[in-house]
């Protein structure tokens, strides 16, 4: 069976922010998964229960395969690109302030 798979491009949050909320739905139900989701009290979860979505919504419209039947296998968070900016300091001078971005792959598997 091949695996269903969604991707999450540029999202405007930390990689690491992101893995907390990624590391408590892996190997989890789907339904279990969007029920954590739901009620985890991180700003990753909004985004990540959306993709959940779509990859529950790709299994049933490409595979015809139920959400019921669907478990988390992997869910990977990698690093996209950094924006670069500058805070000004005192005397003149100037801190970096990097604005990280991520990508977020999700793998579901039938059961």
């Amino acid at each position: 069976m091949a695996d269903i798979k969604a991707h999450l491009r540029y999202l405007r949050m930390a990689p690491r922010k992101v893995r907390l909320a990624a590391g408590a739905v892996k190997g989890k139900s789907a339904e279990e998964a969007e029920a954590v989701l739901e009620f985890l009290p991180k700003r990753a979860a909004l985004p990540l229960k959306k993709l959940l979505k779509s990859a529950v919504a790709n299994a049933k419209h490409n595979f015809n395969i139920e959400k019921e039947n669907l478990f988390v296998k992997n869910i990977t968070v990698d690093k996209g690109p950094t924006l670069k900016r500058f805070m000004p300091r005192a005397r003149g001078s100037a801190a970096p302030i990097r604005k990280r971005e991520s990508h977020v792959t999700i793998i579901l598997q039938n059961k």
